[in-house]
């Protein structure tokens, strides 16, 4: 199965060297390229595509725009951050927006390719230790960190589940959280994707941000 990607950055050396990399991929296309955020949603109309790699500081449309009205729509393809910096604001907005995940552009490529056919299998791409420093610097900015969980939802889940968010909020993976909780790491897999389920998530970067907006952890990763 083909991953199908489109580039948005508004330097085209860079999408260059992007698409040779993804060109020598047996399972990747370049379907669609843009140099900027409108540019993107024009394309994104015309060309079926899988995954985004969206840079953030664009000319006419920003990439944390861009990806907010590409995640409103649900069979939105995954968009994958592209920033410089490694605690950027930017990256922050655009995890809130629905973005699977950010990527420093001086990665290696094959953690890029890596990071695309994660991405493409629905996993999240944010190393969680780098999710949580994100999270407990712009925690001020949301708007009910410190408070009691207010999110409806959240009465839905089981105490386990509950459990289990908090531990994803708090950085860990689910080897992790299986050795914390005393349980296998399908299990705990299973709790992950129901409490996407309920909670209307598309992935654990979501899941991070709600614990976050909800204070079921607060800043410094606590429950």
């Amino acid at each position: 199965m083909t991953i199908r990607v489109m580039l948005v950055d508004d330097q085209v050396l860079l999408r260059t060297g992007f698409r040779m990399v993804l060109a020598a991929q047996p399972d990747m296309e370049v379907v669609a390229e843009a140099g900027n955020g409108v540019e993107a949603l024009d394309a994104l109309r015309s060309a079926v595509v899988d995954v985004v790699l969206m840079d953030v500081r664009m000319p006419k449309l920003d990439g944390v725009e861009a990806t907010r009205r590409i995640c409103a729509d649900p069979d939105a393809p995954k968009v994958l951050i592209l920033t410089t910096f490694d605690l950027d604001e930017y990256a922050f907005s655009a995890l809130k927006a629905g973005a699977s995940g950010f990527m420093l552009k001086d990665v290696p490529p094959g953690e890029l390719l890596a990071a695309i056919r994660a991405v493409h299998s629905g996993d999240a791409v944010v190393a969680p230790s780098t999710t949580r420093r994100l999270l407990d610097r712009f925690a001020p900015m949301l708007p009910s960190t410190g408070r009691q969980p207010q999110h409806k939802e959240l009465g839905r889940l089981t105490d386990r589940e509950r459990e289990v968010m908090v531990l994803v909020a708090q950085g860990l993976s689910n080897g992790e959280i299986a050795a914390r909780l005393v349980l296998s790491e399908a299990t705990v897999k299973t709790h992950v994707g129901r409490i996407l389920t309920k909670l209307g998530l598309r992935d654990r970067v979501q899941v991070v941000v709600l614990a976050y907006e909800t204070g079921l952890v607060r800043a410094g990763g606590h429950g």
